[in-house]
């Protein structure tokens, strides 16, 4: 397997790149990942990178509105945790969906809070998809190209 172009840097936003598909260039999706455990972020990453994703990164709730909410392109996908200092996932997925620029980016929770009620309250605040620490980096993968799917990259 070949890894994706990503690792060393960010090229500039809808930049073509190649990565083995079909012997063709394609679109890179983007994925935001928010989670305040740099060793979380990097395993998230780095599967993300492995399947031919690029990956960029929020250290917590309130720094992933911060970028979402400037002037960049959105990312394909987000993918946030509950437990964050500063503005913690739920309360981050709600001002999302709240507002008129993010209501509909696709958001996948990534996080060690695995209760029913847990899942329920994540649900409710707007996200697509639940998945709980430790994760099966194959799942998570599938998830988030599942919750791509059709919607135009970049």
């Amino acid at each position: 397997m070949l890894y994706p172009l990503s690792y060393g840097g960010n090229p500039q936003n809808g930049a073509v790149r190649a990565y083995p598909t079909t012997g063709r260039l394609s679109l890179m999706a983007r994925v935001l990942v928010a989670d305040d455990t740099s060793s979380i972020r990097f395993l998230i990453r780095t599967n993300l990178e492995i399947a031919g994703f690029e990956v960029d990164e929020a250290t917590d709730g309130q720094n992933c509105l911060d970028l979402l909410h400037g002037d960049a392109p959105l990312p394909d996908l987000l993918t946030v945790d509950v437990m964050m200092p500063r503005r913690d996932g739920l309360s981050t997925v709600r001002a999302l969906r709240a507002h008129p620029r993010t209501k509909d980016l696709p958001i996948v929770m990534v996080t060690t809070q695995g209760q029913a009620a847990d899942v329920q309250r994540g649900m409710d605040a707007g996200v697509n998809a639940y998945i709980t620490k430790p994760f099966d980096p194959d799942h998570l993968v599938e998830t988030v190209r599942t919750l791509i799917g059709g919607r135009p990259l970049g």
